[in-house]
């Protein structure tokens, strides 16, 4: 049995984690005690279920049993954890656009004006400069969102490399943005990711995301990190949850 704990400005929520970088922590735990790596292009495909909201600075534990990671908190089952045997059926890659174009989508976004979570550690306006990534996934068309995300320190562990949890984070957000309508508020419920390559910090990525479909209180969302030179980073896929 080993442990995680979600450190504070890791929030999504006020009071809980960011859905997208606590199952990004989960997927590599799942990753590293079946012997993988956590990047690389021939990394399985991780799916994480999210069924209550992760808890801030209070001990998770982790229980492997095969092929399955489950973090508990006490005796509540926070996430679930498991390897994919093949990509999603909806794994493509979301068609990229320019740097240029994302910069301008980037002045529509919504969250600018309105935000269920604004000091969101992904794409929070309230948090400070260099505090969180600052995505700021705005429309491009109907159910589709792009923005750019230059790396920050804060994406990187203490070697200074970028981790596969941080693309996690980076798929979270834009993909939610497809979804929210009016005064809805959605959160992650389930994200299925591939992470083959990352960043560099310094590193200018563009971030694509799109709506795939609703069911009633349900919506779901594909998402991709394309590098600087245009590359596919790490895809995603996930279901949200309509919560008000």
């Amino acid at each position: 049995m080993s442990t995680l704990t979600i450190e504070p400005r890791y929030n999504g929520p006020p009071d809980s984690g960011n859905g997208g970088y606590v199952a990004g922590r989960l997927g590599e735990a799942l990753l590293r005690s079946v012997g993988e790596p956590t990047v690389g292009p021939g990394v399985p495909w991780v799916e994480v279920t999210l069924r209550q909201p992760p808890p801030l600075a209070d001990t998770m534990h982790l229980e492997s049993d095969d092929g399955l990671l489950t973090a508990r908190h006490g005796q509540t089952v926070i996430a679930t954890a498991r390897l994919l045997s093949e990509p999603p059926d909806i794994a493509e890659a979301v068609p990229a656009v320019s740097v240029d174009a994302a910069r301008r989508a980037e002045a529509g976004y919504l969250g600018l004006d309105k935000h269920p979570f604004p000091t969101c550690w992904v794409c929070g306006p309230s948090r400070l400069e260099h505090d969180g990534y600052d995505l700021r996934p705005g429309l491009l068309a109907e159910g589709v969102t792009a923005c750019t995300w230059t790396v920050g320190t804060n994406a990187a562990d203490d070697t200074g490399a970028v981790g596969a949890a941080a693309m996690w984070a980076a798929l979270d957000c834009p993909g939610a943005w497809t979804a929210l309508q009016g005064e809805t508020v959605i959160v992650l419920g389930r994200i299925a990711v591939h992470v083959g390559a990352v960043p560099r910090v310094g590193d200018t990525c563009t971030v694509m995301g799109r709506l795939l479909g609703h069911d009633g209180r349900k919506s779901f969302t594909a998402t991709t990190v394309y590098g600087a030179d245009g590359a596919v980073l790490a895809r995603g896929v996930a279901t949200w949850i309509q919560i008000g």
